[in-house]
């Protein structure tokens, strides 16, 4: 049984839209696919009314779930690095139902004994180009650890060029807080760049930037006024960013239909050669978040029951980090689920307000039709604070 990749992307969009709800509008970023794999993953373990609520979260049928799980992780794309993970304590032998799962976990699924907080850190590092170096979860008190680890590093095809941060436009307030920002590349022959203006029929207007990077990952950001939720725009992106990584058909805003002029989102005017475009300006940024996958909408609840003893403290959380540059992306996410013996001890939890401008949101998708990856969101953010653009970067960021 092999799952549609259409209907795997659909799956991990509306769960996008849970973990994004739970995360709030504050600035973050996460892999709402590193945390469905999971949960697909564990869910046939799970019976009864846990079974149901997984079923509904998941989106499809648990089986269907973790056979979609199984086809990635044996299958993964050469510019997402994705590893999974079931580690036991020694002496836990569990319940026939436990061996049985444990057993049926697909051979790209590591399993063995419980290495330890510092062999997870490690875990963490190795799977992630070191992008993300803790475990995102306390285990010292673990009989069972699962965890999912997803990065890329990628180069843009085209690199974007710096601008003053006054290009933002007079109404923005990150124009006086940075100096630089990025500007799309103007000019015939110009690749891995698309920007335009689409109509939303509960939205208004929006502006949306697809980046390409060397081989097919697909960037997408979507701007909308700045009185739209981010859950809203996330949606938005969710959609618009499925559409362009499969090729399906985007609606596009005439520019002769729009009065000339400065709006929010745009500076509308005439020129006298060329034809009707568009250029991008928008910030660099970077995020760092640790998110608590506490909330039982989140299903990781119905989860760590069906593969624990049903009674005994659990944690889950997921830490994951993003950089979008001149020349790339970069991200990474560990998602880990524990199951404990004795009193739960919750952890600490941080987060880094990290500075990236005008509120908006970002997907980052895999553009590659025939395989089992072709249009999935593999990472997405809510970017709120900006960051001065560089031309004085290290080396561009290589494909795997």
């Amino acid at each position: 049984m092999t799952t549609p990749a259409g209907l795997v992307a659909g799956c991990v969009t509306r769960y996008a839209e849970r973990l994004h709800a739970a995360a709030g509008d504050r600035h973050h970023v996460a892999s709402p696919l590193g945390a469905w794999l999971l949960l697909a993953l564990a869910a046939p373990a799970s019976s009864g009314e846990d079974r149901a609520t997984l079923t509904d979260i998941l989106g499809c049928d648990v089986d269907m779930a973790a056979q979609a799980a199984s086809d990635l992780l044996a299958d993964p794309h050469p510019l997402v690095a994705a590893a999974a993970a079931v580690w036991t304590a020694r002496d836990h032998a569990g319940t026939a139902d436990f061996r049985r799962w444990l057993a049926s976990l697909p051979s790209a699924v590591t399993t063995g004994e419980l290495p330890g907080q510092a062999g997870l850190d490690s875990w963490a590092r190795d799977h992630t180009f070191g992008l993300i170096d803790r475990f995102p979860v306390d285990a010292s008190m673990a009989y069972l650890v699962l965890a999912t680890a997803m990065a890329t590093k990628v180069s843009w095809e085209t690199p974007f060029q710096l601008a003053p941060a006054s290009s933002l436009g007079a109404a923005s307030s990150w124009a006086g807080q940075l100096a630089r920002v990025l500007r799309t590349p103007a000019g015939p022959g110009v690749y891995g760049h698309g920007q335009f203006i689409a109509g939303t029929p509960d939205m208004g207007d929006v502006i949306v930037h697809a980046a390409t990077a060397v081989d097919g990952l697909i960037v997408v950001s979507v701007g909308a006024l700045p009185d739209v939720r981010a859950g809203r725009v996330l949606g938005l992106a969710h959609d618009l960013g499925g559409r362009l990584a499969t090729g399906a058909r985007v609606e596009r805003r005439d520019l002769a239909d729009l009065p000339l002029g400065e709006e929010p989102l745009w500076d509308l005017r005439e020129v006298m050669a060329g034809a009707d475009s568009c250029i991008a300006v928008l910030p660099a940024w970077s995020a760092s978040s640790r998110l608590d996958l506490a909330d039982p909408v989140l299903g990781f609840a119905a989860a760590m029951r069906g593969v624990s003893a049903g009674s005994d403290p659990w944690d889950a959380r997921q830490a994951a980090m993003a950089r979008y540059s001149r020349t790339g992306f970069e991200a990474a996410a560990v998602t880990g689920g524990v199951a404990s013996l004795g009193a739960h001890l919750p952890g600490r939890h941080r987060h880094a307000d990290l500075r990236f401008g005008h509120p908006y949101a970002v997907i980052a998708l895999v553009r590659d039709a025939g395989t089992p990856w072709h249009g999935l969101p593999v990472f997405s953010a809510w970017v709120t604070e900006p960051e001065n653009a560089s031309a004085d970067e290290p080396g561009p960021i290589r494909p795997l």
